[in-house]
């Protein structure tokens, strides 16, 4: 069967976005945010992870190479149309917008992470997290876990609120993976978000564009340590919005409007800052034209060295 292909664009503007969904994710869990920012007049591109939207098979038969090809086919395309453009992604995708940042100096003008994922260590992840971190850091050990493991969602299935909570895991469980995408992670995209981790890992000093993180205080899949370690190590401006009534998918839960509205004033910022820029490159006479500046050019050299022969030698 195909996978379909749930990438979809709303709203228009000069200033873009480009949001990234989860490992195992749908471009759908992204849905209200979008609507949200494009209200505020964004352009907002969702785009659909390659080997996402279909079956575990699908899923295994990706690497987070081409994860990574799907994210730059939809950010060359949005740059098309838009003067700024902002990257971001929830979860796994919050680690691909870093790469593409990383990757693209100077064109992704800024990133909004929510709830990025260098590790799953919240609690509600089982308590042989630990084991599993240790083993997907060496060739042998993500054999086993390719071999072996597999990572099945339970509850709270990252949502606080009980009933969008029964919503999400009833299209989880309806066997449709467009809708809220697949209940079981299998180890080998594990081990490729791993991979993908510990390249982003050695490129985070190098990323300037300035950062918004937007995580939950209690999210049960990986903690506020994510966010920490950002924060250290990026190379650039890094704000954070610690959210107090969510879980770890925060594009739906009960904040998702703070989290809209958070976004928005992020993103004005970014772009007013942009437009300044833009300006300045752009100006040629000073702002008061009335008495413009002169700027004396250094002589050339032969110049330098003819006035030098004419000078009086003294005795």
């Amino acid at each position: 069967m195909a996978i379909v292909d749930r990438s979809f664009k709303v709203g228009k503007g000069r200033t873009g976005f480009l949001l990234i969904h989860g490992l195992g994710g749908t471009p759908i869990e992204l849905k209200f945010v979008a609507k949200g920012l494009a209200r505020r007049g964004f352009l907002v591109h969702c785009c659909q992870l390659a080997g996402h939207c279909g079956t575990e098979a699908d899923l295994v038969a990706s690497t987070w190479q081409d994860w990574y090809a799907s994210v730059v086919t939809a950010f060359d395309e949005l740059r098309a149309e838009c003067d700024t453009v902002l990257v971001g992604g929830l979860s796994m995708g919050g680690v691909l917008a870093l790469h593409l940042a990383a990757q693209r100096p100077g064109e992704v003008h800024g990133l909004v992470l929510y709830a990025p994922t260098l590790w799953y260590d919240g609690w509600s992840t089982p308590w042989y997290r630990f084991i599993l971190q240790f083993a997907l850091w060496s060739a042998f050990g993500q054999a086993i876990v390719r071999r072996v493991y597999s990572f099945t969602e339970g509850e709270p299935y990252g949502i606080k609120d009980p009933a969008i909570r029964a919503v999400v895991v009833a299209s989880m469980k309806s066997g449709d993976s467009t809708q809220a995408g697949i209940l079981t992670t299998p180890g080998d995209s594990v081990c490729q978000l791993y991979n993908l981790v510990r390249v982003v890992k050695q490129e985070l000093k190098t990323i300037t564009a300035p950062a918004l993180i937007i995580q939950a205080r209690d999210d049960d899949l990986s903690s506020l340590k994510n966010a920490e370690y950002l924060q250290r190590h990026m190379g650039g401006i890094v704000g954070t919005l610690v959210l107090d009534d969510s879980y770890h998918i925060v594009t739906v839960d009960r904040q998702r409007d703070l989290l809209i509205e958070g976004t928005m004033a992020f993103a004005m910022v970014v772009s007013a800052r942009v437009q300044l820029e833009a300006q300045k490159a752009d100006t040629v006479l000073p702002i008061n034209a009335a008495h413009p500046v002169r700027v004396r050019t250094a002589p050339a050299p032969e110049a330098l060295a003819a006035e030098a022969a004419r000078a009086p030698r003294l005795p």
